[in-house]
């Protein structure tokens, strides 16, 4: 199901565009780090089913589903600029998306608690048609990668985290810039990217692409 576009807007100081950028995504986050880099755009959710494929690696999941995105925008959008991400936390080899519910959540943090996690955001930036045609040289794929350390928590301290229901929309059952930074003092690589989307490597996509 294709969502209501919404109108966004970037900072005081707004990336100059040479074109329309839809943002195929939801996500409060995303586009407040849109924003914030002063990258204009709007939204449009693509509502795609995001189940890892059978024997798919998390770098590969978290790429193809960033692709499904921004090509069912694309389809209906065929002018514009489309950007499409995904974020997976990897722990154990496992992939963890977003809570099915809140016993779900407290299953991931039971999972995460006290130890090292992957937090790995596909990234894909489709250009507009050419002459109407859509084309594969027109996409653009690519990830990041950051290693996120996590204090040991209590029971106590989980379900009292999941009750506040912030971990119920973001992978891997937390928001690193919420509540649950309390209990992150460490991360090696992208910030942003634990967020839900790494704003320099998708400035690198955009301005390649002609977007910016």
């Amino acid at each position: 199901m294709i969502a209501r576009p919404v109108l966004s807007c970037g900072s005081k100081f707004p990336v100059k565009s040479n074109s329309m950028l839809v943002l195929a995504s939801a996500s409060p986050r995303r586009q407040e780090l849109l924003r914030n880099a002063g990258i204009a755009f709007t939204v449009q959710a693509s509502g795609i089913d995001e189940t890892p494929l059978e024997g798919e690696s998390p770098r590969s999941c978290a790429e193809r589903l960033a692709r499904d995105k921004a090509r069912a925008i694309s389809s209906v959008r065929p002018q514009d600029y489309v950007l499409g991400a995904d974020t997976i936390v990897v722990v154990d080899d496992g992939m963890l998306g977003k809570p099915r519910d809140a016993a779900d959540a407290v299953r991931m943090l039971r999972m995460l608690s006290g130890r090292k996690h992957e937090v790995i955001t596909g990234v894909c930036v489709i250009k507009p048609a050419v002459s109407g045609q859509r084309s594969v040289a027109n996409e653009d794929v690519g990830s990041e990668s950051t290693l996120v350390t996590m204090c040991s928590l209590s029971d106590e301290e989980i379900l009292d985290y999941v009750a506040t229901g912030e971990p119920m929309d973001k992978a891997g059952g937390y928001a690193i810039q919420g509540i649950a930074s309390r209990w992150i003092p460490r991360i090696k690589g992208d910030y942003s990217n634990v967020m839900g989307l790494p704003v320099s490597l998708v400035y690198r996509m955009l301005r390649k692409a002609g977007a910016l």
